[in-house]
């Protein structure tokens, strides 16, 4: 029997089943709120945004990872809730959503508030910090930016 296939999944709000939201943000929740101890208001209502975009990979109808783009209103795109299962880190799971969540947001400006341990994760996607770190529900973030540019060959927008 050939191995199960990973499916990055692209949907709005609009577009997704009730099962797989009740999955997406169950996910979120193991993870941030529980994984992380860090009890915020995780239904923030920018889910439901008809500009709002939510990636994830699937396998044999189980989420793998997740994150979501958001339109922020000067244009840029602002990519956040970047999560992947425990049982499925060490993939290269977060990485195939970034780049395929980059490749969605085109030559646009795109930010993120990243955790500080993840830095050089998302530098390696073309992110620069912005700012000073700063504490969000315990946790050490810095904010983080691409710029807008055109797409070259062999680039993730080009």
């Amino acid at each position: 029997m050939p191995p199960p296939t990973t499916q990055v999944r692209v949907a709005a709000f609009a577009d997704l089943a009730a099962r797989t939201f009740h999955d997406l943000l169950r996910l979120r929740i193991d993870v941030f709120v529980v994984e992380q101890h860090c009890p915020y208001a995780e239904l923030d209502g920018r889910d439901v945004e008809p500009g709002t975009r939510h990636l994830w990979l699937e396998r044999d109808g189980a989420v793998l990872a997740y994150l979501r783009i958001l339109a922020d209103p000067d244009g840029a795109a602002r990519i956040g809730r970047v999560v992947v299962a425990p049982a499925a880190r060490g993939g290269g799971h977060a990485g195939r959503l970034m780049t395929e969540a980059l490749r969605l947001v085109g030559d646009r400006p795109c930010v993120l508030e990243a955790q500080s341990y993840l830095v050089d994760f998302y530098a390696r996607h073309g992110f620069a910090v912005t700012g000073p770190e700063y504490v969000e529900d315990g946790i050490p973030h810095v904010p983080m930016r691409r710029q807008s540019r055109p797409g070259r060959p062999g680039d993730i927008d080009g």
